[in-house]
């Protein structure tokens, strides 16, 4: 039987595949190497973090996992972690944020603050840098949704580079993209890297429409801000 990829939300089990997968996507990523310093960098540390944010996000965000099974017998346990995504849910301006959301935030910060105590720090993460990167995305967010309904925001995606070039990054962006569609409603990412991805993206429907740049004592770190319109079927050009 030829392997088949299947694309499913996030399991407990999933965790230390989903963890790794996006260690190896993003270990030669700009941003990464622009918010981290590499020399202090500690790997044990990265896991320990993403695995809050992944418990997290299988409460507050859409979570899916790329899966290869070699045999319709495999379970679960037995298919790879090949890619992972995770989309921030829209939050209409209208409507407030429930208290399950405030609950995991809570509970997302106290596993990071014990992470810290358990590894003495934070792993080589520059603080600054990552507090000037989000206080550029909240302005740039502020700017460019104006969209009532909110949006489908794509805050990850990353495939292992060895199992690249199949097709898998587009079906984790299709999982939400699709469901955006039947919605009406918009979607928005951004990107470290401008070659390729920008275009791929754009070939997904998405457009560029801002680059946000971080900057810091002259070490610069560029992120393409990119929003697709809901496609309606039937729609005649």
């Amino acid at each position: 039987m030829k392997p088949t990829i299947e694309i499913t939300p996030l399991s407990k089990a999933d965790i230390p595949g989903a963890v790794e997968c996006i260690q190896l996507a993003f270990a030669e990523d700009p941003y990464f190497q622009w918010v981290f310093d590499t020399t202090r960098f500690d790997p044990g540390r990265n896991r320990a973090s993403l695995t809050a944010r992944c418990l997290w996000g299988m409460s507050c965000a859409l979570f899916y996992v790329a899966k290869e099974r070699q045999s319709s017998d495999d379970n679960d346990d037995q298919a790879s972690v090949l890619g992972v995504s995770c989309w921030i849910p829209p939050q209409p301006t209208n409507q407030r944020r429930s208290w399950k959301t405030y609950f995991h935030d809570a509970l997302l910060w106290l596993r990071q603050l014990r992470n810290n105590v358990l590894y003495l720090g934070r792993g080589g993460l520059r603080t600054r840098r990552y507090r000037l990167w989000k206080n550029h995305q909240r302005e740039v967010q502020r700017e460019l949704w104006t969209d009532p309904q909110g949006y489908y925001f794509c805050n990850l995606v990353a495939v292992r580079p060895d199992a690249q070039g199949r097709g898998i990054g587009r079906m984790l962006i299709d999982v939400v993209t699709q469901k955006a569609d039947r919605e009406g409603r918009r979607c928005y990412l951004e990107s470290s890297r401008e070659v390729p991805n920008v275009g791929i993206y754009q070939r997904m429907g998405f457009e560029m429409v801002r680059t946000m740049v971080c900057e810091e004592e002259g070490d610069e770190c560029k992120l393409y801000c990119m929003i697709r319109e809901p496609e309606i079927k039937g729609s005649v050009e």
